[in-house]
């Protein structure tokens, strides 16, 4: 659990309100709701947001007794997860942690080197997974850009009307009309629906019918304004129908869409009714597809033809409504060209460093406990990254 977005929290003045500002290295709990118990620690990006009354921090008062990033590696044992589950209280709303129950929670300490030590070497596969999550949005603003320039702004078709010179590859700039038409878009492309390349399988099933195993996507693992789908569970947990969806498929959510979660499916299992499955008529429209439905104003469109007031929902039938220019299919297929090894670099860092995560949660314990040497993890991670 990463917090995201912090930016929606932070305050002009925050001194006005008596707030708690984050620090580097925090431990952040969340201590209300049906997510009571989850773990977070705050970034260099992070740092000044205002916690929301529903988080507890934790901050090492004395470096020297408790080194502040082994509070953060012990807080993710199961050892202390089953602390936290055992002091949550359940209220008439939702399970309830307060302050003076935190109090209670106990912390193994080995001696400060050691904790050093420990930290060293599980921060060493953190740093490959926070630099595969900056890569990951680097990626995807690179190709946003291009669908921009080449879809939104028409930029090279304007080039050219302007007798600018060209700025992409020969065999990318030919692609592009000479100038504008009368209704200001290329000439050639037509105006039509985005239901015209791409649909909805709607393909739904029940728990019964998939195995246990089977990746679970919900809302809850869908980040806002990001295309990088690294959290799902598995259909073990689910008890209601759900919708099906393949590997590379796109997927909407469709309740209050201005949360703006698009992204696109690293694994193939099942998702929640309330996420819309998106996919290419032709291979050709693949990246012209997932950077329209991802845009704000494609966003902000499903936001305006949703229905329901407290639960606003779109539907593909709406979705499908969208207008937007449709270039020619050799040209959907040089920007799929460029942008598709971009989505699937995304997919192969999602993978690894879930991977390495993984490898993060087994060495813990082991190294907690003495099971496992200091140096032989060591090689371990190095062998690893």
């Amino acid at each position: 659990f990463i917090l995201d977005n912090p930016d929606r929290f932070i305050a002009q003045d925050v001194t006005q309100f008596g707030a708690k500002v984050s620090r580097v290295g925090d431990v952040v709990v969340t201590t209300k709701g049906n997510s009571t118990g989850r773990i977070g620690v705050i970034r260099d990006r992070q740092a000044g947001a205002v916690y929301s009354p529903h988080l507890s921090y934790w901050r090492s008062l004395n470096p020297d007794e408790i080194e502040q990033s082994f509070l953060y590696y012990w807080s993710l044992t199961e050892q202390f997860r089953t602390q936290l589950r055992g002091l949550a209280h359940s209220t008439d709303m939702a399970p309830y942690l307060s302050l003076r129950d935190q109090g209670f929670l106990r912390v193994t300490l080995p001696s400060i080197d050691t904790q050093r030590s420990i930290s060293a070497i599980l921060s060493m596969l953190d740093a490959k997974i926070e630099l595969n999550r900056y890569m990951n949005g680097t990626l995807e603003s690179m190709a946003r850009a291009l669908f921009k320039d080449w879809f939104v702004d028409f930029g090279p078709t304007r080039a050219k009307q302007a007798g600018m010179e060209p700025y992409l590859a020969p065999e990318l700039w030919s692609l592009f009309p000479e100038r504008l038409d009368a209704e200001g878009k290329p000439e050639g492309w037509t105006q039509k629906n985005l239901g015209a390349v791409a649909f909805s399988p709607r393909a739904g099933v029940s728990p019964s019918e998939v195995e246990p195993d089977t990746p679970y996507i919900g809302l809850e693992h869908m980040p806002r304004r990001c295309i990088a789908l690294s959290d799902w569970d598995y259909a073990g947990v689910v008890s209601s129908s759900k919708s099906v969806f393949q590997r590379g498929d796109f997927l909407f959510g469709k309740l209050r869409p201005y949360f703006h979660k698009v992204g696109v499916a690293p694994v193939a299992g099942i998702c929640s009714t309330d996420i819309v499955v998106v996919c290419p008529k032709e291979g050709c429209w693949r990246s012209f597809t997932i950077f329209c439905i991802s845009t704000d104003e494609y966003v902000a469109f499903a936001d305006r033809t949703s229905t329901g007031t407290k639960m606003p929902r779109t539907s593909w039938k709406a979705m499908a409504a969208y207008a937007i220019s449709i270039p020619h299919r050799d040209l959907a297929s040089g920007f799929d060209n460029l942008c598709w090894p971009m989505i699937e670099r995304i997919q192969a860092n999602i993978h690894e460093s879930r991977t390495l995560a993984q490898t993060r949660d087994l060495l813990l314990p082991k190294l907690m406990s003495g099971e496992i040497r200091i140096k032989d993890a060591e090689t371990l991670a190095e062998a690893i990254l």
